[in-house]
């Protein structure tokens, strides 16, 4: 062999190594590259699901928030029926002793008393009776509100399944 090959073959192999030690640079930025995107890909992804994450639960508490004003109204509503219905069983109690002292007075009242009374009593009657078609015609507005709003309100299928039970 001369020194001509040899000389070749070195510079051929000193070539070599040094398009290996250049693809292997190459490849090792091309790696750090895609690690890189990687990373800013998942940093990204991260930072999208941490702000859908602070609207869910912002959205969770406004709706928290409603629910509690809404049950805290109904509970006052309760309460303030409740103190109604005490008053009025209070005036009905009222009402029925004076009904009956009435009446233990009426049986020993003269016939233009009584007269009298059985007009005062039709003239209540009459009042009473202009107050509950009032009172019917105001219920059945409400009761046709309720229904509208039942229909209108979104229906899912799992409420669907529990209405057809």
């Amino acid at each position: 062999m001369g020194l001509n090959t040899i000389t070749h073959g070195a510079v051929a192999a000193l070539a070599a190594l040094l398009v290996w030690y250049f693809q292997e640079a190459r490849l090792g930025a091309d790696l750090a590259e895609a690690r890189l995107e990687t990373t800013t890909q998942q940093l990204a992804t991260s930072t999208a699901q941490r702000a859908a994450d602070a609207r869910v639960r912002q959205a969770e508490k406004a709706m928290t928030t409603k629910y509690q004003g809404a049950l805290n109204a109904a509970r006052d509503r309760e309460a303030l029926l409740r103190r109604d219905r005490d008053h009025l069983l209070a005036v009905a109690d009222s009402l029925r002793e004076q009904s009956a002292d009435a009446a233990r007075r009426l049986a020993s009242a003269p016939p233009a008393a009584v007269l009298e009374y059985a007009t005062a009593v039709n003239a209540v009657y009459d009042d009473c009776r202009a107050a509950y078609g009032d009172l019917a015609a105001k219920a059945a507005g409400h009761a046709a509100d309720v229904q509208t709003y039942r229909d209108a309100w979104p229906v899912t299928s799992s409420t669907k399944r529990k209405d057809a039970l």
